[in-house]
């Protein structure tokens, strides 16, 4: 009898599987994923949001005990304030209306507008405003809010048939303002506890101090009773002093974080001057008003400068200094000049440090740019910190240090062209109550910064692999790492360029300590090398990574009285999370077979918040404390996963064909039977076996296949890990691919018959090679590719102008030489010059606004094989860069995808936009995607 009863209760497990959904493109829209995750100040109230592929998301507010206190749909952009009392957000308009009425050609002003809501976390209550466009808080002070409305629309009148026009009362004009973004908009001013109101009118900007209830704002005037300018709002009695009333431009408002005193930029000339003369000026309680404090001809300010209206305005944190921008005086076209006396050539000069194509990416920066200077309110003075040769300034110690850092890659913007990075930098230690600048490193190829508390300048040496620092004060330099004797720098680095250093920690508090990684370890280092080197940690032995987890992005210096640590097992790719105190041993809190991520701590309190997540489970949402004893579930993103036959994966080894032990990814169906035999599709990029624990919901990606879809339809996916050898790119990922896939065919469960590879970028080049050298699959897809080197060696990255050339000769492209060093190597690795050989039938994806790879290789590719009459097929998504962005054509992306894979593997009808294809005149009309007839 017991065992009927076993034998029955598996058929019953067995049904249940065997009737489980597979995923289909639909469910893209469905799935949900945790976003924007907040922790209040005391711990006590955690918010969340459930965005779904497509819809309205949904805010929940949760206690940290992991019980609900709200659930609210379309509610986005939340805050909690800083007495936890309240949650504040906005209310979207339902999506399917806002679609409806846009589909019946519904203006954009008569289109229903944003609501603000505020949850009370103790009455668990909503009040609800209207038509609010934003809203703000202070950052670390409880009470208030402000938010600006919305113009009301206009009223329609009841027709009155009784009524002919004549009897009709003629409209009266309409006195005043009219409410727009150029005149502003009311602003309210609530009480959140007392529900006191006020209303500000044609508020065109304002901004809120940190840690105070009054604020500064710009009115465009209402009428004779408030002139234009800005004004100080003191919250206590509803009161506008008024800092500068005049007619003008006014920018840049700030407040110290106190909220006592503030500044701002003002441009009162009326007239239509194309160089405008902003001055600064700043108020502090007890004055009258605000008083210029920087314009052009200023002491302090170089000659012929003028206070730049782009450079931020920004008190330190104590209050005693103002940074703001400065530069040059503009040059400004001719307005005397007709358009067709306007000559428009570009002058491309060889001795130019940056291309043109690069200067002409960066020319709206290049009009804005500003450098730092900084106005000294204990000796009323103007220092000037950025300099033409010195563009970026740092000033750490939230702008209260004594040293700021300048950086300039000017002297070597040539190089970019063909060395890439790490670029070639002059660090320079910048003396803040003089302005002096000091050239502390010259030529450093690597990164630089400056300590938490700005004692010290220090930075990567890629040439050495080396960290060094130097005081400011002593202006002495210092060896940080010569007695470390394990690398500081990418270990298993397969490209021809300076390995990429592990990085930094950061500074201890004071700027003690300088905490930087190796491979696996944390090591303490001495700042001016007094101390030997002590590493923190243990990992190398049981290859363990350890990296710190910053939990207070509000503080530039760690705080080592508790240090919550990141752990990485690189054998079987658990990982978990360890404290440290006051630098003593590791204690490893927890450890497992997960994907640990979007660890915030509250500010007041202990509790931390994190997701953990896997292949088989969504990354959920979890709170605990600093001993992580227990942690309480906070989110289910995804309940309907069960219905459905998933996905699982597995570590896959074997040899390359020279030898070398390697490592893959092989995800395989939940109803996964050994003794049938599946379709398979490879997919690679470089090195993917860490992602073990990664979990793949049931989205479309953008570029590449998503395993768990593609699982859970009966394939397997295979992602192999590809090393390289310098000069022979292609080469190597066959000799990794090729063995990886005949050692999983050989286990009996893969249809050898039935193999696909798909890549993108990097990968969709090296599929485009490898199927000039096999026929080992029967379908391909590649994204922007790389299909001539040479072509390319000589292109532009369109996104940023720069040269191509360095990719080839140091970093991905590995060809390790210029083209007339290695040219053989150039028309070896290029899949165009064996396009004869291509029996696999290809599909490629290639955007006409691609910025990293000029979609002309993917033509070049596609008109060879088209030429050849091999069966071919391009995706260009019309005006999409490097890969499809908007929902739509990731999703069309996704189907048309499956459907050639689906076709070749599967047996699948073939496609119409297949068959017969879809001709220009009906491109966004038919999508082809039903079955040829044919």
């Amino acid at each position: 009898m017991k065992l009927l009863f076993l034998i029955a209760l598996m058929f019953i497990c067995i049904t249940a599987q065997a009737q489980k959904k597979t995923l289909d493109h639909d469910d893209f829209d469905i799935w949900n994923r945790v976003s924007s995750t907040e922790v209040s100040p005391d711990g006590k109230i955690i918010v969340y949001h459930l965005v779904p592929g497509k819809g309205d998301q949904t805010m929940k507010i949760m206690g940290s005990d992991g019980k609900e206190l709200a659930s609210i749909p379309r509610a986005e952009s939340s805050t909690i304030t800083w007495d936890s009392k309240y949650v504040i957000f906005t209310i979207k308009p339902a999506m399917d209306s806002v679609r409806a009425l846009k589909r019946i050609k519904t203006k954009d002003d008569k289109l229903p507008k944003d609501s603000l809501g505020i949850f009370n976390i103790s009455t668990k209550t909503i009040e609800k405003y209207a038509r609010v466009k934003s809203y703000k808080v202070p950052k670390e002070w409880p009470g208030m809010l402000t938010f600006q409305l919305e113009p009301e629309l206009p009223k329609k009148e009841e027709k009155d048939s009784t009524k002919t026009d004549e009897d009709k009362p003629k409209p009266k004009k309409k006195k005043g303002k009219k409410v727009s973004k150029d005149n502003g908009y009311h602003l309210v001013v609530l009480d959140l506890n007392t529900k006191e109101k006020d209303t500000l009118f044609y508020v065109t900007d304002y901004e809120v101090s940190k840690r105070g209830a009054n604020f500064i704002y710009h009115t465009s005037g209402k009428d004779s009773t408030i002139n234009e300018g800005v004004y100080y709002y003191q919250n206590s009695n509803k009161n506008s002093l008024p800092l500068c009333r005049a007619k003008g431009k006014y920018t840049q408002l700030a407040l110290s974080e106190d909220g006592l005193q503030a500044a701002f930029l003002t441009d009162l000339d009326t007239t239509k001057a194309l160089i405008r003369d902003y001055q600064m000026r700043y108020w502090a309680q007890g004055k009258d008003s605000a008083l210029v404090v920087a314009k052009r001809g200023s002491d302090g300010l170089p000659s012929d400068w003028i206070v730049n209206q782009n450079g931020k305005v920004e008190f330190s944190r104590k209050g005693t200094r103002i940074f703001f921008g400065s530069s040059p005086e503009p040059i400004v076209q001719d307005t005397t000049l007709l358009t067709d006396e306007i000559i428009q050539v570009e002058i491309w000069n060889y001795q130019n440090g940056r291309l043109h194509t690069q200067q002409n990416i960066e020319a709206d920066e290049d009009r804005k740019r500003s450098y730092k200077a900084y106005y000294n309110l204990m000796d009323e003075k103007i220092v000037q910190l950025g300099q033409l040769n010195i563009p970026e300034v740092k000033v750490p110690d939230h702008g209260d240090a004594d040293y700021a850092l300048g950086v300039s890659n000017l002297p070597y913007e040539k190089y970019i062209s063909w060395e890439g990075y790490p670029r070639r930098t002059d660090l320079y230690s910048i003396n803040l109550n003089t302005g002096k600048a000091t050239l502390a490193k010259q030529e450093v190829r690597g990164d630089g910064d400056i300590s938490a508390g700005g004692q010290y300048l220090y930075w990567y040496n890629a040439e050495d692999t080396t960290w060094s620092s130097y005081d400011n004060e002593a202006q002495k330099t210092y060896l940080l790492t010569d007695k470390i004797k394990v690398s500081l720098a990418d270990e298993l680095n397969d490209q021809p360029n300076y390995p990429y250093q592990y990085g930094s920690a950061g500074w201890t508090s004071g700027d003690q300590n300088f905490l930087i990684y190796d491979r696996y370890d944390i090591w303490k280092l001495s700042p001016d090398n007094s101390a030997t080197p002590q590493k923190l940690t243990d990992g190398r032995s049981s290859k363990t990574k350890y990296r710190y987890v910053d939990l207070d992005r509000d503080e530039e210096a760690i705080d080592p009285s508790y240090i919550l640590l990141e752990l990485f097992q690189e054998t079987d790719k658990s990982a978990g999370v360890a404290s440290m105190q006051n630098f003593s041993a590791p204690k490893k809190l927890m450890m497992e077979g997960a994907d640990f991520r979007g660890f915030a701590k509250a500010k007041n309190a202990e509790t931390i918040i994190y997701q953990k997540g896997n292949q088989v489970d969504y990354p959920d949402l979890y709170a605990t404390n600093y001993a992580f004893k227990k942690s309480t579930r906070l989110s289910t993103a995804n309940p309907q996963q069960s219905q459905y036959n998933w996905a699982t994966v597995e570590l896959v080894n074997w040899n390359s064909l020279d030898g070398e032990a390697l490592e893959g990814l092989l995800y395989k169906p939940e109803n996964f039977d050994p003794n049938k035999k599946y379709p398979m599709i490879t997919y690679f990029y470089e090195k993917n076996s860490d992602n073990l624990n990664r979990h793949w919901g049931a989205v479309p990606i953008r570029s590449i296949v998503n395993p768990t879809f593609y699982a859970s339809r009966g394939y397997l996916v295979f992602i192999p890990d590809i090393t390289y050898k310098i000069g022979y790119p292609g080469e190597s990922c066959y000799n990794d691919v090729i063995p990886g896939v005949t050692s999983l065919i050989e286990k009996g469960f893969v249809d050898k018959k039935r193999l696909g590879v798909q890549g993108h970028s990097w990968g969709g080049y090296q599929v485009a090679y490898l199927v000039t050298k096999t026929d080992l699959f029967a379908a391909a897809e590649a994204g922007a590719i790389v299909s001539n080197m040479i072509s390319a060696y000589g292109g532009i990255r369109w996104w940023t102008g720069l040269s191509r050339m360095f990719q080839y000769e140091h970093t991905q492209s590995r060809i390790g030489g210029t083209l007339w060093e290695y040219p053989m190597r150039y028309i070896e690795n290029s899949p165009i010059f064996s396009a004869d050989k291509v029996n696999t039938p290809l599909l490629l994806m290639h955007n006409d606004a691609d910025g990293h790879v000029p979609w002309y290789q993917g033509i070049e590719y596609y008109t060879a094989l088209r030429r050849l009459g091999k069966p071919v097929w391009m995706l260009n998504y019309n005006g999409e860069p490097h890969w499809p962005t908007k929902y739509e054509n990731i999703r069309d992306f996704n189907v048309r995808m499956s459907q050639f894979f689906d076709h070749y593997l599967k047996d699948a009808p073939e496609p119409i936009w297949m068959g017969k294809g879809i001709p220009a005149i009906e491109k966004g009309i038919n999508k082809g995607y039903e079955p040829s007839k044919e």
